[in-house]
């Protein structure tokens, strides 16, 4: 397990009140690494640190390595955890959604309805449904759950944990996360750069 000591004190002393350095990461340590990474402020992310507090450790993200490419990679996706849901204009590849059986959008709608939601942007039918049946949340019949940010983070764990990336931040191999997150190398610089923004809290 990780001694936050290190953390807390580099967030206290950066402007993240994040009280006590007593080595616990409960939510207000995880707010403040929260706000810190994606450089909002505090009050801005309590929802998301209260729930990072109680279901991270549950999904074994609660090393350094593991803390850091989760949050790094979850900042990057949300734009410093603001944006919880995909930005529809439709785009050509948003149009492409419709229709698409390896989603499970196969009844007219699915594409928009199931478009990417959560930290990790859970995106078709199959998916929502998958990830829904694993968390005993009805998100294939209610995909806007998925914005709530208690559900963000859960859904986002789950997603981490099952595609092995735990995994992957204990062998150091961070731009393999990107690829499996994002299926290619979108956004890498920044990516690379968030999770040394958190590295830099614990180091």
């Amino acid at each position: 397990m990780t001694d936050f000591r290190t953390c807390q004190r580099r967030l206290n002393s950066s402007g993240y009140d994040v009280g006590a350095v007593d080595g616990v990461a409960g939510p207000r340590t995880w707010t403040g690494i929260l706000a810190y990474v994606g450089k909002r402020p505090m009050d801005m992310v309590v929802p998301f640190g209260e729930a990072a507090a109680s279901v991270l450790p549950r999904y074994g993200i609660s090393t350094r390595l593991r803390i850091c490419n989760f949050v790094g990679q979850g900042a990057h996706e949300t734009g410093g955890f603001r944006l919880l849901r995909e930005v529809w204009g439709p785009t050509p590849a948003q149009k492409r959604y419709e229709g698409r059986a390896d989603l499970g959008n196969t009844r007219p709608g699915d594409g928009f309805r199931y478009r990417g939601r959560g930290i990790f942007q859970i995106t078709g039918r199959a998916n929502y449904d998958e990830i829904g049946a694993a968390l005993k949340l009805d998100l294939e019949g209610t995909p806007e759950l998925a914005e709530s940010p208690p559900v963000a983070i859960e859904t986002a764990a789950y997603f981490w944990q099952s595609r092995g990336l735990n995994t992957l931040a204990d062998t150091g191999d961070e731009d393999g996360i990107t690829r499996r997150i994002n299926g290619g190398s979108t956004g890498i610089d920044d990516r690379r750069q968030l999770v040394a923004r958190a590295k830099g809290l614990f180091t």
